[in-house]
This record gives C-alpha cells, sequence and structure tokens, in this order.
C-alpha cells in the first residue's frame, strides 16, 4: 500500500513528503506532480513519481492504486479549484482508494468568508462520493504573514484591516506534520480535525513581536476596508485577490480565524510553532 500525496512540489507537500519520510519507506510514498523535472529531488530521494495535472482530468485516470492512502492539497488557482479537485475526487473514487485527506479551511461550513467557498464545495464533493474522508481544516500558515516582513520593515507597519481580531495561525511545517500523521496511522477516517496554532495573537501584537526581532519600530496600522484594498492593489495584487484578502480581514474581525481546538499540537504530538518563531526564522 502507498500513502500518495498530490500537489507534492508545492510548500506544503514538500513538507508533507519531508515528514512521511521520517515516517515510512520510501517505496511506500508516491508523490503525483506536473513536472518530473521540478520533482526530481524527490525521485532522488526514492519517491514513486506519478504524472497528473488538477487541470486535466484524462493525466489523473490510473495515477491512483486501489487501497491507497491519497492526500489531496487543495489547489491554489482561486476560482479554479473546484473542477480541479473534483477530477481528483473522481479519480479517487474510480480507483478504490482507502482513504482520502483534504486540506481545507478552518471553520468549514461556519466559514462564511469569500475564501472558504471553494473548500466547502469540495468537503461536499467528498462526502458525496462516499469515500472514507480524513478532512483537514488548516488555519492560517504563519508565513502568510512573514513571508511579507520586507515591506513591514520598509515601511515600519503591519498594515490590516481586521480590527483587534486574533488569528491563531501555525507554521506551515506544523500543518505538514498533522497530515502526515493522519496518513501513516490509523483511527482517522470520516474524521474532521480543525487545525490552528495553540494561541491566537492580533496584529498588534504580531507588529511588537516584529519589532522585536529586528529592533526597528513597527506599528499595526489599522486601516478601513475600501484602503487596505487600495493598498494591496498599489502593492500589485489582482483586484480580485485584493478583494479576497481584505475578505479575510473582516472574517478575523470576527474571530472566525482565532479558533484553538488543539487538534494540531494533538496530531503532531507536539505544541505548535509559536509566531515568534516563524518570525525570527524568517528575519534570520
Amino acid at each position: 500500500m502507498s500513502i500518495v500525496v498530490t500537489g507534492a512540489t508545492g510548500a506544503l507537500g514538500r513538507l508533507v513528503i519531508d515528514e512521511l519520510l521520517a515516517k515510512v519507506p520510501a517505496d511506500q510514498i508516491a508523490a503525483v506532480v506536473r513536472s518530473k523535472e521540478k520533482a526530481a529531488g524527490l525521485a532522488a530521494r526514492g519517491v514513486e513519481l506519478r504524472i497528473a495535472d488538477y487541470n486535466d482530468p484524462a493525466s489523473l485516470d490510473g495515477v491512483f492504486r486501489p487501497g491507497e492512502r491519497v492526500l489531496l492539497i487543495s489547489g491554489s488557482e482561486v476560482g479554479r479549484r473546484v473542477p480541479q479537485h473534483t477530477a481528483v475526487i473522481d479519480a479517487a473514487k474510480a480507483a478504490g482508494v482507502s482513504q482520502l485527506a483534504y486540506t481545507g479551511i478552518l471553520g468549514g461550513p461556519g466559514a462564511d468568508f469569500q475564501l472558504a467557498a471553494e473548500h466547502k464545495v469540495t468537503e461536499q464533493l467528498i462526502l458525496d462520493s462516499g469515500l472514507p474522508y480524513t478532512f483537514l481544516r488548516n488555519g492560517w500558515y504563519s508565513e502568510n504573514y512573514t513571508q511579507n516582513l520586507a515591506a513591514v520593515l520598509e515601511h515600519g507597519a503591519v498594515v490590516a484591516s481586521a480590527g483587534d481580531g486574533r488569528v491563531s495561525s501555525a507554521a506551515r511545517a506544523d500543518y505538514a506534520a498533522a497530515a502526515a500523521a493522519v496518513l501513516v496511522s490509523d483511527g482517522h477516517l470520516n474524521r474532521v480535525y480543525e487545525l490552528s496554532g495553540d494561541t491566537a495573537w492580533s496584529f498588534a501584537e504580531y507588529a511588537a513581536e516584529v519589532a522585536k526581532a529586528s529592533g526597528k519600530e513597527i506599528a499595526y496600522r489599522n486601516v478601513p476596508a475600501a484602503t487596505h484594498q487600495e493598498i494591496l492593489i498599489g502593492a500589485g495584487l489582482p483586484e480580485a485577490f485584493a478583494a479576497i484578502l481584505v475578505d479575510v480581514d473582516a472574517a478575523i474581525e470576527r474571530g472566525l480565524l482565532a479558533a484553538t481546538s488543539g487538534d494540531l499540537a494533538r496530531l503532531t504530538g507536539r505544541p505548535t510553532t509559536p509566531v515568534a518563531t516563524s518570525i525570527a526564522a524568517a528575519l534570520a
């Protein structure tokens, strides 16, 4: 029996493969990738490569085998994910896989913001398929914020429109460890996990941590939603995506990304990575 990871050359997928290689022999792991060349490093480590593309349903025919455990890592193309995920789900059902784990979004059906819509549809498609499932409802990655530290340091400000809302983020590696855990152990079929950091932080606290780590004066600048969207567009983001990010901040202000269920730490067997640690790593 193999464990199969789709989207295996993405930021999360590579970390999941790393975690799996620490737990099971490489010949039990398969990576579904679009580019053999991009995945050469995985092949060199003994991981089987299976070439397929979310956007080409025919390429997924036969990519899975009966009884395999599959991790469907959600696509990154907002607006195209439902047909992409449908193709993977159909292929998994046709193959008769024994588990389909899916990386959704914190809150599941209760997440009422735009970015959650495709995840909720995907979860329902999986339920309708009748496949044994595991829903990994991922909260925010700390890297969503730390990858933008250059701009924060340049302007001396963390800019958001989230008010006093809090975010229970964790490092991407924490979520990867949780995904690996449900793939290599039993007892996770037809289960839902709300995954998030152990502690929720405010943007004012985040700014203070950046200031402490960088030695620079950093303030939290809370701006109206319209102003925030203008700033993001001015920074080069497409208007539609800027609107989605501003909508996320509104959800944060409503408390929808602050949950601390403890599921992530329980699955990994360790505390989640504090945001201060992620900030320090990004600045190193």
